[in-house]
């Protein structure tokens, strides 16, 4: 037996449960971890005492896999399900991370108002601008309720993270005041939040302004 290789292997399997925990957001890697890792190694010790023992190799890891899902849905409060809600501008292009993606270019837009121009829907003037509006108001309220009603579904799916998208023209005005509403309303619930503003400042840098 090559002692060095096995010790290779060893630490490969490590490092790929602890990517296998780490995707599925548990906070301890649990034994069905490693021995999902330990199958996915190309002629595996493992695989071959299963192989004598007249077992499917790719059957018993497809068991265990389903041990694993069990492991994040038995999280009665959801909070290994990791939210991320992603402002952007659609000039900058769509991110290619994003399940949803939502268009609120149909909004009223604070660009053309002089003094909200150069701020953006981190200040109360713009967002309050953006949010006052009527379509904003059923817009917000109807994707909340969009959402409420998807990760839970997705959850039973085996699905543990989702970027939700919110674009306009620029990424700075509308897209980051509907992104931090959703974010208010999403505190309500148990999953794992994170806001991001991808475009915010990007025409400021683009047009030399402070």
């Amino acid at each position: 037996m090559n002692i060095q290789k096995f010790t290779q292997k060893s630490v490969e399997a490590i490092n790929d449960c602890e990517k296998l925990a780490y995707e599925y957001g548990n906070q301890e890697i649990e034994q069905e971890h490693l021995l999902y890792a330990l199958l996915k190694i190309d002629q595996s010790l493992i695989a071959q005492l299963l192989k004598k023992m007249g077992k499917d190799p790719q059957a018993f890891m497809q068991a265990v896999k389903q041990e694993i899902d069990k492991i994040f849905l038995e999280n009665e409060e959801y909070q290994n399900f990791f939210i991320t809600i992603l402002s952007f501008g659609f000039k900058y292009g769509i991110p290619a991370d994003c399940d949803l993606v939502f268009d609120v270019r149909f909004l009223p837009n604070p660009y053309y108002i002089p003094e909200l121009k150069k701020k953006t829907g981190n200040d109360f003037e713009v967002y309050d601008y953006v949010m006052k509006s009527e379509q904003a108001k059923e817009f917000d309220e109807k994707l909340f309720d969009m959402i409420k009603f998807l990760v839970p579904n997705y959850i039973t799916e085996g699905k543990n993270q989702l970027v939700i998208g919110i674009g306009c023209t620029g990424g700075k005005h509308r897209s980051v005041s509907l992104a931090n509403a959703l974010a208010k309303h999403m505190q309500e619930l148990p999953y794992s939040l994170k806001v991001e503003h991808r475009d915010i400042e990007k025409d400021a840098k683009t047009k030399g302004e402070n």
